[in-house]
């Protein structure tokens, strides 16, 4: 094995970057070429299927089977035109990947050939073998029927040789299986409630969209070293390995020239994601060392999620292009940064208006505080629920150290804003406002674009933090499907909004005017949300006695945090909101028990592998080496000279044997606390006892592995240390 390691970094050190073939126009003259988008769509469809596919998108109407024909039969001749062979309905199942399965265009002919066909059926409806995606027990192995449907909201695209369909992937019985469909329910509350309440201010606005923009985080690992660590391969983390003696320290890595054979995958990156139409804006070397960033422009939620899941997949190949492997995994190494994909989400109007951006007078500044308040209280009251979207097996390593937020949620504003919400709790009273109360306060609220631009700073320890025109919900981990945390806090938000015209409604039929309605409303929201405020430092003790001193809640491990979903409450919100009904929630909960256990213990077996079939066996070798070494020195010296020279090895012998003895019992104790597990039959509990029982064993036995990385000659370790891992590219 350590001659393994050493090949694999002879292999790497003879590395040379990568060529490949960059379009040479700018890249306004091809992006989105491989994208079936409306300019295309005029070009190959007749004005009628135009239309209607252009109404679906903008309004949410069906397409009727005979225009779906006519969009089948002009979306294949424009993929043949460009390559395609097949075709394929793409989905988001329930296993945090994408899937696929590809079909041929060709039919039989009638003179015993073949032809190229493609049917608005096809197009708009499929039907693939749903037994082996994980359901969560909403249909059993042998109910193997499933459907995908076409979501024509997200355009279609030529990946390869493939005409790609973005999809819905629903059960026989029409339960959700994947994590668009929910999402796009959880989209279309937002706009309605928002939309409801932007009445207030504006009559024109007749549609809200939800928006994100990303920053996915990755480690890039030679694709050499990465085989020589089975861990990394079977897991995506390193399940040992002592600390490099320089990592991140010095801050030398972050935002520094990016090395070369990076910067060419980057850019053969950039060229295949401008081709399919996403809009990469940003790059750049992250905190840790091989850690990086990219980040596009914003988009509508619910096709920037498309295009992330899209992105990671043209990542992961392009990598194996240039010798690299990714690592979207949260924590791939311990005691440095892990990686997160920050999710920029804001709300927009059809009127070009961001909620979330200050206006230029007091009646669109008041708009603007009416968003950022009935966010506050959402966040607020679903702090619980929001935790639960975002924390499983691999980001519960990443949460709350090395500029990951913690687990406790709340909400940075920043100094300004914050200040404006004081204002306006101690201005707002709670008897009728006099015109000079009133002037006061719509003059303050004028204010605002004076004051936020240059004032919002930015807080790394934040979970959720206000940017100047958008929230960054930060604790989203780098492998998660964007889609689990839009669903949770599109769904929450629109509730709030909907409560929020609730009652600003029945003061103004009260008699109240509806500004000073709107003023009470939020007076209220502010006092009631203000536990979730925090502009501090959310890495230090002191946030979390005072987290708990508000309230606020701190649910650290995954099962707990997971059955947020399944309080009545909860229940009772997606239900109404039309998001998730009983079932989907459950078999959705389900799922993620099931994966976080799996995850364990594969990571339990494979660290077991390597503990006694790699680890144990190289200390044993190093010892026997250091055993004949005192053996030989007893021979050549006196007792005393042997006494003075051979001390500090029998020490070392004796540690080493410490370290052996307490591999193979920990291990032997992880095996049984695992099978104690296997038989629960409960999955929550099962999961538990996997969080509770076999989860501690991976640390401790890690400890004494990476122990005996420090003492074995390096000659003899099998795999590949820290340093080389972070350092050698």
């Amino acid at each position: 094995m350590a001659q393994f390691r050493f090949n694999a970094l002879k292999e790497v050190l003879n590395r040379q970057p990568v060529e490949f073939v960059r379009e040479d126009n700018l890249v306004s003259d091809y992006f989105g070429m491989l994208v079936f988008d409306q300019t295309k769509m005029k070009k190959y469809l007749s004005r009628e299927a135009y239309k209607s596919v252009v109404d679906a998108i903008e309004n949410g109407t069906t397409i009727d089977r005979k225009m779906a024909d006519q969009v089948a039969q002009g979306m294949k001749a424009w993929a043949i035109e460009n390559g395609a062979t097949h075709y394929t309905h793409w989905f988001h199942p329930l296993t945090d990947g994408t899937a696929e399965k590809h079909d041929a265009f060709i039919v039989n002919g009638a003179d015993g050939g073949v032809i190229e066909s493609f049917s608005g059926k096809l197009l708009a409806q499929q039907e693939p073998d749903a037994s082996s995606f994980p359901s969560g027990g909403i249909r059993q192995t042998f109910e193997a029927r499933g459907y995908t449907a076409w979501d024509p909201t997200s355009p279609a695209f030529i990946s390869e040789t493939t005409l790609t369909i973005p999809t819905i992937f629903i059960s026989y019985t029409g339960e959700a299986l994947d994590f668009k469909t929910p999402l796009l329910r959880a989209l279309g509350t937002v706009d309605k409630a928002a939309t409801a309440v932007c009445q207030y201010f504006d009559k024109n606005v007749t549609h809200v969209q939800a928006n994100l923009g990303w920053e996915q985080e990755y480690f890039l690992i030679d694709e050499a070293l990465y085989m020589a660590r089975p861990d990394l391969v079977l897991t995506g983390r390193t399940l040992m390995g002592h600390a490099s003696s320089k990592d991140q320290q010095l801050d030398d890595h972050y935002f520094s020239s990016i090395p070369t054979r990076v910067n060419r995958f980057m850019q053969d990156v950039e060229n295949e994601a401008y081709k399919l139409g996403i809009p990469i804006k940003t790059r750049h070397n992250e905190v840790a060392p091989n850690q990086f960033e990219v980040a596009p422009i914003f988009e509508e939620a619910n096709l920037s999620n498309d295009h992330n899941q899209l992105m990671m997949d043209i990542m992961q190949k392009i990598a194996r292009r240039h010798k690299f492997r990714i690592l979207f995994h949260e924590k791939p190494f311990s005691g440095i940064n892990g990686s997160g994909k920050h999710n920029n989400w804001s709300l927009s109007t059809n009127t070009g208006v961001n909620l979330y951006s200050p206006g230029k007078n007091p009646k669109t500044n008041l708009q603007f505080l009416t968003f950022v308040v009935n966010t506050l209280k959402a966040v607020y009251d679903n702090q619980d629920l929001l935790r639960a979207s975002i924390l499983n097996a691999s980001n519960s390593h990443r949460l709350g150290a090395n500029e990951a937020p913690p687990s406790i949620l709340s909400v940075f504003l920043g100094t300004e804003v914050s200040k404006m919400l004081d204002l306006m709790e101690e201005a707002v009273v709670d008897r009728k406002m006099t015109p000079d109360e009133k002037t006061a306060l719509k003059l303050n609220i004028g204010r605002i674009p004076e004051i936020i631009l240059d004032n919002t700073d930015r807080n790394r320890t934040s979970p959720f933090a206000f940017t100047g025109n958008r929230f960054e919900f930060r604790a989203v981990g780098s492998s998660a499907n964007n889609a689990s945390a839009l669903i949770v806090l599109n769904t929450v938000v629109a509730n709030q909004l909907i409560d929020f015209k609730k009652a600003v409604d029945k003061l103004i039929e009260e008699g109240v005017k509806k500004d000073e309605a709107i003023f009470q409303t939020l007076k209220g929201l502010i006092i009631d949300s203000k536990p979730i405020r925090f502009n501090g430092d959310g890495y230090s003790a002191d946030w979390v006695d005072e987290a708990k001193k508000r309230g606020l809640t701190n649910i650290t491990n995954v099962p707990d945090s997971l059955a947020s979903y399944l309080r009545p409450e909860s229940i009772a919100l997606f239900n109404s909101m039309g998001v998730f009904n009983e079932s989907e929630l459950h078999g959705r909960v389900e799922v993620e028990y099931e994966k976080f256990v799996m995850k364990i213990q594969i990571e339990a077996r494979v660290l077991g592998d390597l503990a006694i079939n790699h680890i144990v066996p190289t200390a044993v070798e190093y010892q026997t080496m250091l055993l004949e070494n005192v053996k030989n020195l007893k021979e050549v010296f006196s007792a005393d000279e042997f006494n003075s020279l051979a001390g500090a090895r029998k020490e070392l012998i004796k540690e080493i044997g410490e370290h052996i003895s307490a591999i193979k019992a920990l291990r032997k104790e992880m095996i049984e606390a695992r099978k104690v597990a296997n038989v629960v039959e409960d999955v929550k509990e099962k999961a538990k006892a996997y969080d509770t029982n076999v989860k501690p064993f991976l640390d401790e036995i890690r400890y004494h592995v990476d122990k005996l990385e420090l003492i074995v000659d390096n000659e003899k370790w099998p795999l590949p240390k820290y340093r080389e891992l972070l350092f050698v590219r």
